[in-house]
């Protein structure tokens, strides 16, 4: 039978020329520190530690053997997506990430499909980029959920949606560049509670910001981290929508309308969360996710999936795969 299909997955390539003419002196580079260690850098900040996983394929290779895993969709790492730069900035240092993604993904065929990143300030180029790289072998393409203080709402951000719907691109949205303050200094907080606030708010931007009311139903587009807590909160806005529709009724229907238009990934680690997923999300809209190969991420890839007692088998197969299918347009197994 054919193998999961991890739809949230990042790369970082072993090194890439210097930056610094286009993003400044806080450029991304790389600081290798052997064959399998390096750090990944703002400027002089240390970003984070990275191992081999993240650039050799061979590795990557053996860790899905591992877990069970057929398929890899293999992303940017959201710090590199350089959003504050200018556009001719950003797509300078996308057009380098991208190519280097497919010299990472090249080796193993079939079984890593490339995902791009694209200058998301600047609609023109974003949509440039996107097609220079889908002819060039990638499938889709990565986003942030938010340009500085503009969400996915914003006009541009719709224009360049709905160039990814014309193009039968799929796009995976990926929080970062999370609010700052004093009180998520601690205990990693950031990515415990601002990585899930942000990716519900990208839900609520797309939903009372309209854009599902504006972009063609063939966008195909996911959210990772299980969407945040939009799930556990979706009554409340639907509660909202109908209570202070005076303010919030932005959107042509309420909230739970929309159920159906967009995928969110399974890396929940609960089997509970999972539950509320499939319930509210719907078992055809759920996609295994893993975070892969960072340290918040789930190993083995999929596991909740696996273990949890309530799905029964065809759920389970659409989640594991056949979800994933549809959304990258594969043919079903």
């Amino acid at each position: 039978m054919p193998g999961t299909i991890d739809v949230h997955t990042h790369y970082v390539p072993h090194g890439w020329p210097d930056v610094s003419d286009a993003a400044g002196p806080d450029s991304p580079w790389l600081r290798v520190e052997s064959e399998r260690e390096a750090m990944m850098m703002t400027g002089g900040t240390e970003f984070r530690r990275i191992q081999s996983d993240a650039w050799d394929p061979d590795v990557r290779l053996a860790d899905m053997d591992a877990d069970g895993v057929q398929t890899q969709v293999v992303s940017p790492t959201p710090v590199f997506f350089n959003y504050a730069r200018t556009g001719e900035q950003a797509a300078k240092i996308a057009t380098i990430f991208n190519d280097l993604a497919l010299d990472i993904t090249g080796p193993a065929g079939d079984r890593m499909i490339p995902f791009c990143q694209v200058p998301l300030q600047d609609p023109d180029l974003a949509c440039k980029e996107l097609d220079r790289c889908l002819d060039n072998g990638h499938r889709g393409v990565e986003i942030g959920n938010h340009v500085g203080d503009r969400d996915l709402d914003d006009a541009g951000v719709v224009e360049f949606l709905q160039h990814c719907a014309s193009r039968d691109a799929p796009v995976f949205v990926h929080p970062w560049d999370m609010t700052g303050s004093p009180r998520l200094d601690r205990w990693m907080a950031k990515w415990l509670v601002g990585m899930p606030a942000e990716s519900h708010l990208s839900i609520l931007a797309m939903i009372l910001g309209g854009v599902f009311d504006r972009v063609d139903d063939r966008l195909k587009i996911g959210f990772a981290h299980g969407g945040g807590s939009f799930a556990f909160w979706l009554g409340r806005m639907e509660n909202a929508w109908h209570r202070r529709n005076d303010v919030i009724g932005t959107s042509e229907f309420p909230p739970s309308h929309y159920l159906g238009r967009f995928y969110v990934d399974s890396v929940v680690f609960d089997e509970r969360a999972l539950r509320l997923l499939v319930d509210t999300i719907g078992s055809e809209r759920v996609m295994v996710g893993s975070d892969y190969p960072y340290p918040l991420g789930e190993r083995p890839v999929g596991e909740v999936v696996v273990k949890s007692e309530f799905l029964e088998p065809a759920t389970r197969d659409l989640i594991l795969r056949g979800n994933a299918e549809r959304f990258l347009g594969l043919p079903a197994s």
